[in-house]
């Protein structure tokens, strides 16, 4: 079994700091799909899938009509409601939500394929990327993005003193001891999501940066202008453009559990 180092620090369980679902007009939701949908055989219509951390299912709903089965689950019910109505909007009756914490949790059920979007980040112990690895079939692939420590400003802000605004620029790049210290999740480098997925058994197939998606703007003539040069793509090669990491990962078919 991998040994990770536990990262004590019990901001990131907290309720407050479990991350705010992105919307389904957000644009990041759209980008991280459309490079889920660029993946060879990812979407596929006899192949069953979980979201682990789902939210109000934005995600989950734009590629659920072509899968043959789905679960989302999250670690609370906030959202559940939400989820329901979206489901029912949508009319998907492949859909299924669950409230599951996969630090305590398992299922008994594996699953063709896995989305995972900005969770990692929040579990109280890396360790826990246990639970991706065997709730995925072998030979299954998984699509998993966690917030970009070479993005300029602090995705998920920090607890910083004597400074109101939590989003300062430049933060996350310093070394990681002070930045755990202060912030509200982790942020990774392509180098440790690797290092921490490969750990764990899986085979890395594909990592892209996430162009920022600059959801956080005013829409008006700046914002469009900045979609439409900067941040036009969806992926980026320059990690300052990116606010996130995402990563295409198999296991190895002949994988039992841990």
């Amino acid at each position: 079994m991998p040994n990770t180092k536990r990262v004590d620090t019990s901001l990131f369980q907290d309720e407050h700091y479990l991350g705010k679902p992105a919307e389904a007009q957000d644009k990041i939701v759209q980008r991280r799909i459309n490079l889920v949908s660029s993946f060879v055989n990812f979407i596929r219509n006899d192949k069953t899938l979980l979201d682990v951390g789902c939210g109000n299912g934005a995600s989950l709903f734009l590629i659920a009509d072509k899968m043959k089965e789905c679960l989302g689950i999250d670690i609370h019910d906030k959202y559940a409601k939400e989820f329901q109505k979206l489901k029912k909007e949508k009319e998907l009756a492949n859909c299924e939500f669950r409230v599951l914490n996969i630090e305590t949790e398992t299922l008994a059920q594996q699953y063709d394929r896995i989305i995972s979007f900005e969770v990692i980040e929040h579990l109280s112990s890396e360790q826990s990327v246990e639970f991706y690895f065997n709730t995925l079939k072998p030979g299954g692939l998984a699509a998993i993005s966690v917030p970009n420590k070479w993005w300029i400003f602090e995705t998920h802000g920090a607890n910083l003193p004597l400074l109101p605004w939590n989003r300062v620029p430049l933060f996350s790049w310093l070394p990681k001891c002070i930045h755990e210290k202060f912030a509200n999740a982790r942020i990774y480098t392509k180098r440790r999501i690797t290092h921490l997925l490969t750990l764990h058994g899986f085979k890395i197939l594909k990592i892209y940066y996430v162009t920022a998606p600059m959801d956080v703007l005013k829409e008006g003539k700046l914002k469009r202008i900045l979609l439409g040069t900067v941040f036009k793509n969806d992926s980026t090669k320059i990690p300052f453009l990116a606010t996130s990491i995402l990563l295409l990962v198999q296991k190895p078919a002949g994988i039992k559990r841990h």
